[in-house]
């Protein structure tokens, strides 16, 4: 659902995915933010809000990817059964 409240603002509601909960992206704004399927996305919070960005900076999306790495082998099997 997508409820557009200014130029630049949208309040879009989560969809449940599994056991989780997702935040879908319209195409436009991918478009926009030239995000695709295989973008990293670096999601930060404050404790009240979150920020998505993506990551277009080479060295911080090895790192990133990197880290993934870590995470994936350590709790891969856990996030599958989670998923």
């Amino acid at each position: 659902m997508l409820y557009l409240t200014g130029e630049d603002e949208m309040i879009k509601k989560l969809t449940k995915h599994g056991n989780s909960m997702a935040l879908i992206l319209d195409r436009a704004l991918l478009e926009i933010l030239k995000i695709g399927e295989s973008t990293p996305l670096e999601i930060t919070t404050d404790g009240k809000s979150l920020t998505i960005s993506p990551v277009h900076d080479e060295k911080r999306a090895r790192k990133l990817s990197k880290s993934l790495e870590k995470v994936n082998k350590k709790y891969g099997k856990a996030l599958k059964k989670m998923a």
